[in-house]
């Protein structure tokens, strides 16, 4: 088991990329923590992951509330006594409302930044600590291709949110090296999960995402759980500050 042991906190765990990941995680022998605001679904996804890992657990978390984030950390050291792993996947994408920059709301802006970028920051502030004082870990962030191509014009909050998780991942990675804190990213390309079931329920906009993709088909949620087992185990003790794509070729074109 590749991760036998590790303690593996996986937040956005309820559904899509987070919870394939968290269940890969069980899989390979880490202790699971998943956070989520879904509770329906994040308690499918603790029985799923206790089929691996009986000791797996559920923790209901806005990864945006200072407050939550201090609770679950607390409660995962309090449970296991060290985090060995960070997922930070959670985050929101609002297909309808998000608009170009002089169409876009106040309101639609600050949600966004709040999750996907705020949250990410919180999620590593907290557990950071615990990791200097074991002596190391893995923090892998998920981002985006809208972070860094302008693939998305019209999805301007969620795109400069990931824009920022690249930089997040970035400096982080330089910061916390010589503490053998080692922060990466993955690049999903476009997945067919929960978060794009909006746009995928019509066709033809699912044809033509297909079609732009080299490989010829969407990413699925298991296309990225290999590659965060690797990130999160020991294999890549080498990694840090590199951005991972997984797209099936969509920003080699």
């Amino acid at each position: 088991m590749r991760l036998k042991d590790k303690v593996a906190i996986v937040t956005g765990g309820a559904a899509g990329l987070g919870r394939a990941v968290a269940i890969a995680f069980a899989r390979e022998g880490a202790r699971l923590v998943i956070a989520d605001v879904d509770e329906a679904n994040g308690n499918s996804a603790l029985r799923e992951a206790r089929a691996h890992r009986d000791d797996a657990a559920f923790v209901r978390t806005d990864i945006g509330s200072e407050a939550d984030v201090g609770r679950l950390v607390q409660s995962t050291l309090e449970a296991h006594g060290r985090i060995d792993v960070l997922y930070n996947n959670a985050a929101i994408l609002f297909h309808d409302r998000d608009a170009r920059a002089h169409e876009l709301s106040l309101e639609v802006w600050d949600a966004v930044m709040r999750v996907n970028l705020r949250g990410f920051f919180l999620c590593s502030r907290c557990v950071i600590p615990a990791m200097l004082a074991q002596g190391g870990g893995s923090i892998i962030h998920v981002g985006s291709p809208t972070g860094f191509l302008g693939c998305a014009p019209t999805l301007t909050a969620y795109s400069s949110s990931k824009g920022g998780i690249l930089g997040l991942t970035r400096v982080m990675a330089a910061s916390y090296a010589r503490d053998h804190i080692r922060v990466n990213s993955i690049i999903p390309g476009t997945m067919d999960t929960p978060m794009n079931a909006s746009i995928m329920a019509d066709g033809a906009t699912r044809e033509k995402l297909r079609e732009a993709v080299p490989m010829g088909r969407l990413g699925t949620a298991e296309d990225i759980a290999g590659l965060a087992v690797f990130l999160a185990s020991d294999e890549s003790a080498y990694c840090t500050g590199g951005l991972y794509t997984c797209d099936g070729g969509l920003t080699a074109v």
